[in-house]
């Protein structure tokens, strides 16, 4: 841990280390012969699901690189990505995304995370927040979250839910 981010209040690479390593278990458990499948037809496919979880880290660096962000700007955003086939495509995107937010966080400063940050929808402001806490919210409760969605997928699939903050109905004594 660099010297900067382990300095930072509430030393947030700690709690992104130990978020993330939740996430890639989780990730290690999704099946890919049902990456299709989808608990109600307004809900995102497993796929979908587990791409964005395996995806999340890479919004810090948008969260502390930049003052505001549109998630619907005009002419449109980028395209969603396409759903990844694998436990591996999906530890690997994690894997990826992880080490690059890991870089963002270890190099701000206290400073950089009590400067605002503003999420926009269309161009209409929808919240200012210190950097830090769109960090510890948007992005690393969001990874938490979708972690649960996750284990909930799992169990409705029949497929042992792992461990993450203690034991689980598959794995009791762990």
């Amino acid at each position: 841990m660099s010297e900067t981010g382990a300095r930072l209040p509430g030393n947030p690479l700690a709690a992104f280390d130990q978020i993330v390593a939740g996430s890639r278990t989780i990730l290690e458990a999704v099946p890919a012969d049902r990456m299709d499948w989808r608990p109600h037809e307004k809900s995102w496919t497993l796929g979908e699901l587990a791409t964005h979880l395996a995806n999340l880290p890479n919004w810090t660096m948008a969260t502390l690189s930049m003052s505001e962000f549109d998630i619907d700007p005009e002419g449109g955003g980028p395209p969603p990505l396409p759903a990844l086939g694998s436990a591996a495509e999906l530890t690997a995107a994690l894997d990826q995304s992880a080490a690059a937010a890991r870089g963002a966080i270890e190099s701000c400063s206290i400073e950089d995370l009590a400067s605002p940050w503003t999420m926009l929808v269309a161009g209409e402001a929808r919240f200012t927040l210190p950097k830090g806490v769109v960090l510890r919210t948007f992005i690393l409760d969001h990874m938490i979250h979708h972690r649960a969605q996750l284990g909930v997928y799992l169990r409705l699939l029949d497929v042992p839910v792992p461990q993450l903050f203690g034991p689980t109905a598959d794995f009791p004594d762990m």
